[in-house]
């Protein structure tokens, strides 16, 4: 454990440590929910456009609330606000597997369930990111810490799915719903042991509204923070419709099935988490601010390789070359903004920051998924690809990866990045 810590600091404090084991269930049996029900919603609509529109659902109500979740936990006890919604998940979960296994569930009651699910997470995931840097004792170990947790979602996005594959083609999506519920009580059961420093809870606070205009004039202001937020908006949009889609690509042009597309989304698990544990063994965040349109650029040209891929090994190869540049670009990104924002803002950014995810992602996959029905899933996610390349140089120009620099921000300057 001493040589873990030496190479992970952030584990060395006790709190982020039995949050990182009990969440890293958690996590795997999210991933192992999340392939079910993709599966499932294909399996019953033999739609792109109905699977586009099912991660739309999900990911567009939680985008919808996540501006006012920001608001809502600035300034309150995290660690509560994420054990509520963590039980939610496990209540939802449990209700999905029920419904399921007793043969009731059709293409309205999943919708429903996505839509349910999105607006736990856009309480869920803004809190649990902005918890982050209150579970490390010392804040240069901060970076560590994010690239650990962006480690951990990976190694769940490999090990969930590859499970998810089996226990589909075995036992049906039920199962699947069923574990996921099980995998939220360590955390359920560790979060309210964490042994947390106090943090001060503000009595006094404007009205909601003037909350949330402070939040997003400190976002626009800042030229480091809108430049982060409007490249992942972008990279969203364009790069991200290609894992959602998977169910298609596995189908259509590798003539599999629900283990074809375990296999896939397991070999992108895998490069992403190689991504991961490459950035948590960086000594500093300096050069964040061009590694990460480099990164985005380069997953757009791995994205477009991969969808003219014909057969299975091939396409895992450069389906993990594509995790694994989507991850590098994605804790960088978490990593420049944390470092860059206030304390008392924290959870509003963060909230922008996942809002730039979940509301762009399901609005190209939308559109991607019903261009998709039409031209084709090859050419249509490899012209996404090439949309990401030309804005991710785009950005690298304008950063100064080719020699032409911005002023700096002060805050960029002091964070070093």
């Amino acid at each position: 454990m001493s040589g873990a810590r030496s190479l992970f600091p952030a584990l060395g404090s006790a709190n982020y440590r039995a949050y990182f084991i009990t969440n890293g269930f958690s996590l795997i049996g999210t991933w192992m929910q999340r392939l079910a029900v993709s599966w499932l919603v294909y399996r019953i609509s033999l739609s792109s456009t109905m699977l586009g529109a099912a991660d739309f659902v999900s990911q567009f109500s939680a985008f919808l609330l996540m501006p006012l979740s920001g608001v809502i936990l600035d300034g309150r006890e995290l660690r509560r606000s994420i054990w509520i919604t963590q039980v939610a998940a496990l209540v939802q979960a449990t209700i999905l597997a029920g419904l399921t296994l007793a043969g009731m569930i059709n293409l309205p009651m999943l919708f429903v369930m996505c839509a349910i699910l999105g607006a736990i997470n856009a309480f869920d995931m803004p809190g649990r990111h902005a918890l982050v840097p209150q579970l490390v004792e010392r804040r240069e170990h901060l970076a560590n810490a994010i690239a650990l947790n962006s480690s951990a979602f990976n190694a769940a996005r490999l090990v969930g799915p590859s499970l998810a594959g089996m226990a589909v083609a075995a036992w049906g999506e039920g199962i699947c719903f069923a574990l996921n519920a099980l995998s939220f009580l360590p955390i359920v059961w560790v979060l309210p042991r964490l042994a947390l420093p106090q943090h001060a809870i503000r009595q006094e606070r404007k009205p909601f509204w003037g909350e949330l205009r402070t939040g997003l004039s400190y976002a626009w202001r800042h030229e480091g923070i809108r430049s982060i937020l409007i490249l992942i908006s972008i990279f969203s949009f364009t790069a991200m419709p290609f894992a959602v889609l998977l169910p298609v690509v596995a189908k259509e042009i590798l003539g599999g099935g629900a283990e074809t597309l375990g296999f896939l989304l397991g070999a992108l698990g895998f490069g992403a988490l190689a991504g991961a544990l490459h950035l948590a063994m960086r000594k500093s965040a300096e050069g964040l601010s061009t590694y990460v349109p480099f990164a985005f650029a380069c997953c757009g040209v791995s994205v477009v390789v991969f969808t003219w891929m014909s057969s299975l090994w091939p396409a895992m190869l450069f389906i993990a070359i594509s995790g694994y540049w989507m991850t590098s670009g994605w804790a960088s990104a978490n990593t420049l903004l944390q470092m860059q924002t206030d304390d008392d803002k924290r959870s509003r950014i963060m909230s922008l920051y996942m809002m730039a995810f979940m509301g762009m992602s399901p609005l190209g996959s939308l559109i991607q998924g019903a261009i998709a029905q039409q031209a084709g899933v090859a050419a249509t996610l490899s012209g996404g690809g090439i949309l990401c390349i030309v804005s991710s140089l785009a950005f690298m120009w304008k950063s100064g990866y080719f020699g032409v620099r911005r002023p700096a921000h002060p805050a960029d300057q002091r964070s070093g990045v």
